[in-house]
């Protein structure tokens, strides 16, 4: 049974959260607070975390900086702010989709659904790619640039596994949404941009001028190297 952690402090949103993934089948457990959050976290190891930004003693964005120093745990973000930088720093830090209060249930469940369908471990096929400075393994899951391993999250992985697997062509924002997170992804397009930033941060030895995930203005990004 998946697991699912609801975290927020307003009892009104938690009851009919919990009242509709119930209803799902889905097993709940809930904190009011970032520290309670992170308690259960570790004790019951949810597959999906439901995360409130605004909570007291630990604001969502400080819980989920703790999660991801130890999981790759799906996190949807509930934000009562509409602004554009709040989701960015959502995104920025490892959130996997964000949803505006208030908000509907059934889009609430909806959204977890497919955020449950997208596959963590979906580069598992054997075999690697192997370039004259990048390789990617595909079975031990492993990125090294020339003889240094680079650590990347699971969907950082996917991400740049599937521009490698097409060197040189470019692919736009909306196919890698159906590719890496899956055909009925319901964030914005611009969570593309948010994961190229983090990979090349890695990746590249100058992120503002990068060698191997390159951006094509007004059409996408591409993966460049040669292919031994």
């Amino acid at each position: 049974m998946t697991t699912i952690l609801v975290v927020n402090d307003e009892e009104s949103i938690r009851k009919p959260v919990i009242a509709y993934l119930e209803a799902e089948g889905y097993a709940i457990h809930t904190a009011a607070d970032g520290q309670q959050a992170l308690r259960l976290f570790q004790r019951y190891k949810p597959q999906l975390v439901i995360l409130d930004v605004i909570l007291p003693s630990m604001d969502g964005f400080e819980v989920l900086q703790h999660i991801r120093r130890e999981s790759d745990a799906y996190v949807l973000m509930l934000t009562a702010k509409s602004e554009e930088t709040d989701r960015i720093v959502g995104l920025t830090i490892g959130a996997d989709d964000y949803l505006t209060k208030p908000f509907s249930p059934r889009e609430l469940v909806a959204r977890v659904k497919a955020i449950l369908r997208r596959d963590r471990n979906v580069a598992t096929e054997s075999g690697s790619l192997n370039f004259a400075h990048i390789r990617i393994d595909s079975q031990r899951h492993q990125v090294w640039r020339d003889d240094e391993e680079i650590d990347l999250t699971a969907l950082e992985f996917e991400l740049l596994k599937t521009l490698a697997t097409y060197p040189g062509m470019v692919l736009s924002r909306a196919q890698l949404l159906e590719k890496v997170w899956g055909y009925d992804f319901y964030g914005d397009e611009r969570v593309v941009d948010v994961y190229i930033g983090r990979i090349r941060q890695k990746l590249e030895r100058n992120p503002a001028e990068p060698q191997f995930v390159q951006t094509v203005r007004g059409a996408g990004y591409k993966f460049e190297d040669e292919l031994l």
